[in-house]
């Protein structure tokens, strides 16, 4: 005795007729976690992007992505760990400025920071900034730009460590403005702060976001910021390139990118991913409060993007005689 089909029993029996067809097996989503590594430790803005996007793709998705802190050695352990993972869409790397800087600072690497990659996309920007501490005489960059030039060499400014993006974006700063200032490193945030407060330096160049609170607070000033256009956080601040550098563009940065030899279906698949938690406005929201204004983009632009950045910071080092490592 037979039977009639149900509708869904039919509708179900039609899908699995049609996708034997085309030879394609009819499976459940595979939902088993990705895994982003991060060359940064956790409650950092690259770091708490990383998861604030990583979240959203979670939430839209159902495949879990699990943050793998791997911070030190200038994000080489991060890097080589994925470098060396299996080219299957279930291994990402948060990628930086400190990636196109590591291309030409290092004498040799565990991987290459071009061929061990796929882009998958943009993430966001955040700004440098060029600031004071508050009983300094300079209240405006117009100001400190004047005392330099007519004081060579008796300027100096503060950064972290030799090779960091804050170090390499004040020497940029120097030569693009034809100053003879004195770049001085410090080996922290922290200690770049205190040496402004305690006037042993008369400027810093730093990451926006970990001194945002103290220049709301007055007590820094920021006298610039670096990037193409002015902060949304700091809008009366002038950027750089207004002030007598008119190509003057700098800002730190993190994308997506996943091991060499990923399919190139599994990329679109996560830059499409990627791209809908950036535009979700949650999302945005929560990365502006980081001070990283999102940016998505294609794989290919990222890909041309990260090769300008190499170019821009090996020349960088090489002008400024930094030795490589």
């Amino acid at each position: 005795m037979t039977f009639p089909l149900i509708p869904e029993r039919r509708t179900f029996l039609w899908l699995a007729a049609a996708l034997a067809s085309t030879g394609v097996a009819a499976q459940p989503a595979d939902k088993r976690p990705i895994r982003l590594v991060v060359p940064f430790g956790p409650g950092g803005v690259a770091d708490l992007t990383a998861r604030t996007v990583a979240q959203k793709m979670t939430e839209a998705t159902g495949q879990p992505i699990v943050v793998d802190n791997k911070p030190g050695a200038g994000g080489i352990v991060a890097a080589d760990t994925v470098a060396k993972a299996a080219p299957d869409g279930r291994t990402l790397l948060l990628m930086s400025n400190g990636n196109a800087v590591s291309a030409g600072l290092f004498k040799s690497l565990p991987f290459d920071p071009v061929k061990s990659f796929k882009p998958v996309s943009m993430l966001g920007t955040f700004d440098i900034a060029l600031i004071t501490g508050a009983k300094s005489r300079f209240k405006d960059i117009a100001s400190l730009l004047a005392y330099a030039k007519a004081n060579p060499g008796k300027l100096n400014i503060g950064t972290i460590n030799i090779g960091s993006t804050q170090h390499l974006a004040a020497e940029l700063f120097k030569r693009s403005l034809g100053l003879d200032v004195t770049i001085v490193p410090f080996n922290s945030t922290s200690a770049v702060v205190s040496a402004l407060h305690g006037e042993q330096v008369d400027a810093g160049v730093e990451i926006l976001a970990p001194v945002l609170a103290q220049i709301s607070g007055n007590t820094l000033h920021a006298l610039a910021v670096m990037g193409e256009k002015r902060s949304p956080a700091l809008p009366n601040v002038p950027t750089v390139a207004e002030s007598g550098a008119p190509q003057f563009n700098v800002a730190s940065w993190n994308a997506f990118a996943a091991p060499a030899g990923t399919p190139p279906d599994i990329i679109a698949r996560l830059n499409k991913e990627t791209n809908a938690a950036l535009n979700a406005p949650d999302v945005k929201a929560r990365l502006l409060q980081l001070g990283v204004q999102a940016s998505g983009g294609t794989p290919k632009a990222q890909a041309d993007f990260f090769a300008r950045e190499i170019k821009r910071w090996s020349d960088v080092i090489q002008q400024a005689g930094i030795q490589k490592q």
